[in-house]
């Protein structure tokens, strides 16, 4: 490692070439849908980031002996992760590296030992920053695009996660599900029966007039809903106001669903359209001088046909009792005759959500990707 010098990330300069790596790295890739430059300023931006009021990103940058840069990684203190778990687990993320384990090893290297520094136990990720963000690496599905806010990455990250002593902790699926392959009766059938047992369970889409209401609604459904899933943090509320106004510009009202029981919201489900297809072009992820004018001609030219359903769930009092029969039926039924789309894909599941993962085999989805978190425990003084 003598020529692989890695360096903190302090100045503006530094920042500029930490953000750019990535479109160096991933220029001739196929599969690698960009990210605008635009957005990735704005979640390293401690002013314009939300999750700074909670946690801290350290990113690091990897040079060769000529300053070129062959890699980059961010250590992150999840403040809120910690509040909630009290379990000593940091976090690194925006992993990017060229084919080579040397640069690797000395990336991971700085960020565990920036972790330890802070009095952390653990190493946990990739997640940029947090597990409510872009989160898990790649394991297999490399020849197919990334859905909407799933991350890409090339296949030699893995091994050198696990060389370097980072264990698999977790695993997370995305099941996809096309209109010619799905047999949606059965689940028809135990929709009806669970209406006629309970005639005041509804659906409804979102109203987009009552945007800030709606949002806060889900805010409040998705932070008791989740509570007890693997690695799961509630989003505060500027937090999520941050996530959801930057997925208004894409919405499709009639892809989000809120269950009702008596009036009363008591789930939802968040389907997004598949945008990626507009981005594929954007190689430099600069909207400026001519990304705005291919994105405009992919919004006005290219139909969405794909969609990805990001968020579904249910009160935990209302758990257990059938319910999320209805939101499973809206949401595999999103790909029918005349809706426009004709997949969808739903991730990441965790290979321990069974009876989510069961309802989507049911209907004829199937694993399209697989995903995984990693942890490596770190050595204090005393070991």
């Amino acid at each position: 490692m003598g020529d692989i010098r890695v360096s903190p990330v302090e100045s503006r300069t530094y920042r500029k070439r930490f953000i750019k790596f990535p479109y160096e790295l991933y220029k001739d890739e196929r599969y690698w849908i960009p990210m605008l430059w635009i957005d990735q300023e704005k979640l390293l931006n401690p002013k314009k980031n939300a999750f700074f009021e909670h946690g801290r990103i350290q990113p690091f940058l990897a040079t060769d002996s000529n300053g070129a840069v062959v890699g980059r990684i961010a250590a992150i203190v999840n403040g809120a992760h910690l509040e909630k778990y009290d379990d000593g687990v940091g976090f690194f993320g925006f992993f990017d590296v060229r084919n080579d384990y040397a640069v690797a090893e000395a990336l991971l290297k700085a960020a565990t030992d920036w972790l330890k520094e802070q009095g952390l136990a653990a190493a946990r990720g990739p997640a940029n920053p947090s597990l409510n963000d872009i989160a898990g690496l790649l394991v297999d599905g490399f020849e197919r695009y990334p859905a909407l806010m799933m991350p890409y990455n090339p296949p030699y990250y893995e091994e050198f996660l696990e060389r370097f002593g980072f264990r698999r902790v977790m695993t997370m699926w995305a099941y996809y599900i096309h209109l010619k392959y799905r047999k949606m009766d059965r689940l028809r059938r135990g929709a009806k029966i669970i209406e006629r047992r309970n005639p005041g369970l509804t659906t409804r889409n979102l109203d987009m007039s009552k945007w800030d209401e709606e949002a806060r609604l889900l805010l409040d459904i998705y932070n008791d809903a989740w509570s007890d899933n693997w690695g799961h943090v509630s989003m505060r509320e500027r937090e999520f106001k941050q996530l959801a106004d930057e997925m208004k510009m894409i919405i499709d009202p009639t892809l989000i669903y809120i269950l009702e029981l008596d009036g009363e919201p008591i789930g939802f489900s968040l389907t997004l359209p598949d945008v990626n297809v507009w981005f594929s072009e954007i190689r430099d992820g600069k909207l400026f001088p001519t990304g705005l004018v291919k994105l405009l001609k992919h919004k006005f030219f290219t139909p969405i046909t794909e969609c990805r359903t990001v968020m579904m769930g249910i009160r935990h009092g209302h758990q257990g009792k059938g319910y999320d029969v209805l939101l499973n039926l809206a949401v595999l039924d999103i790909p029918s005759q005349g809706s426009g789309y004709v997949g969808s894909e739903m991730s990441w599941i965790l290979d321990t959500n069974k009876p989510m993962i069961n309802a989507v085999v049911g209907v004829g989805g199937v694993k399209d990707k697989e995903y995984a978190m990693f942890e490596k425990r770190l050595a204090t003084t005393t070991e």
